[in-house]
């Protein structure tokens, strides 16, 4: 019998191990934490789209088919298909999930099974030995008083596994339950999404036609748009000298201000200790600052890439190409000094702050807020950005340098993906 007790005990010790590991399974925690992510990621791509359409709405206003329009299409049919991956490792998600429902809920069924078979195993010996002179027999029976002292143990112990197994039946049957229930709330998060999957293909299909048709519109236009990227290329021509004679100019002064003989020095810029702070402070904040408008897309990436519409044809940024909405200010995005602000005629003005060995540069500015030697704050509106009628479209042009190279914007700026 003791062996018996044993046994049964071992058995107790297993099926609360087994329920506290489907109660508590990280497992499911980790499920929990993949889908509030992955629904983040949703609403953040479904913003995008929003302001994708706001800015085509804006293109669509003139008549005149532009580049801006096909890029931004582009754009919108990339977070579109971005969209639909995210909503498909939803589905993915949930599907584990519902597999994972599906074996604990034949896992829970058969501890019930067992769980009551072997209450009923335990009410019938209950049954069989309920005489309570029997009981005291089976105790005086023992050869001294550890082994009566013992037995009495066991009545007492049994008595409360039997208490024990009656709760397990019942936590065991609520847990299955809740699975069950939730098991069915999952199936229909699957049709949802499943549905929201179905809509989001059909508007993606709708894009591409719509692409299709505006590239095969402007392909009609090819002298004039070679024309416009002529006239484009000048005018980044132009803008690269500027600052460059703006960078040159701000190294002299430093140069001069650092002198102490007359032997001629290579242009090096002197930082003081604030400025070699607000360096390091400006190099630790790398892919976490803020963008320079408070929203865009970027249209243009830096470095040399194929013309979207003309793929034979390479052009090549310095900087980056925010396209954004009407009105829309640009903004420092770290703290720093204004060391520059250029008029370009016919181009509008740039502004150029340095934040320490480092400069972040705004072009394509209608009217500037700033002047030279004032300190600006991260996010301090510096000026507000041309708006092209002709192609119905707002450009930041912005820029990222390290003393005398150019590097890309995009690896500084916070990912808003």
């Amino acid at each position: 019998m003791s062996k018996l007790f044993t046994m049964r005990k071992n058995s107790l010790l297993i099926l609360i191990l087994v329920c506290g590991f489907v109660l508590q399974n990280p497992v499911a925690s980790f499920a929990q934490k993949t889908k509030k992510e992955l629904e983040n990621k949703k609403k953040q791509l479904q913003k995008e789209i929003e302001y994708t359409n706001q800015l085509l709405d804006e293109t669509k206003k003139n008549k005149k088919l532009s580049l801006i329009q096909l890029v931004t299409l582009n754009k919108k049919i990339s977070v579109r298909e971005e969209l639909i991956a995210t909503i498909n490792n939803e589905v993915a998600n949930l599907n584990r999930q519902i597999n994972e429902n599906n074996n604990s809920i034949k896992s829970l069924q058969n501890d019930l099974a067992r769980l009551k078979s072997e209450y009923a195993k335990m009410v019938y010996y209950a049954y069989k030995n309920q005489d309570a002179y029997s009981r005291l027999m089976f105790v005086f029976a023992a050869k001294d008083f550890e082994q009566a002292f013992n037995r009495l143990k066991y009545f007492q112990q049994y008595s409360e596994y039997r208490h024990k197994q009656a709760e397990m039946i019942i936590s065991t049957n609520k847990n299955l339950q809740e699975k069950v229930k939730d098991l069915e709330v999952k199936k229909a998060d699957k049709r949802i999404l499943l549905g929201s999957q179905e809509t989001e293909k059909q508007s993606l299909t709708v894009e591409k036609d719509e692409k299709e048709q505006v590239f095969s519109q402007l392909q009609e236009q090819e002298k004039n748009l070679k024309k416009d990227l002529d006239k484009k290329k000048k005018d980044a021509e132009k803008l690269q000298l500027a600052i460059q004679r703006a960078i040159e100019k701000e190294l002299e002064k430093a140069q001069k201000e650092a002198e102490t003989d007359n032997k001629p020095k290579p242009l090096k810029l002197v930082l003081t200790p604030e400025a070699q702070e607000l360096s390091s402070s400006f190099e630790k904040n790398k892919a976490k600052l803020p963008w320079p408008v408070a929203k865009g897309i970027i249209s243009e990436r830096f470095g040399v890439h194929p013309h979207p519409l003309m793929p034979n044809i390479d052009v090549n940024n310095n900087g980056i190409d925010i396209s954004t909405s009407a009105g829309t200010l640009a903004r420092a995005v770290f703290d720093g000094e204004v060391t520059a602000v250029v008029n370009m005629p016919g181009s509008g003005q740039f502004v150029i702050v340095r934040h320490g060995e480092y400069l972040t540069i705004y072009s394509n500015l209608k009217d500037v807020y700033v002047k030279v030697k004032d300190k600006v704050k991260t996010k301090q509106n510096i000026g507000s950005i041309i708006f092209d009628e002709d192609d119905s479209k707002t450009l930041l042009h912005f820029e990222v340098w390290k003393v005398k190279t150019r590097l890309d914007p995009e690896d500084w700026l916070y990912d808003t993906n």
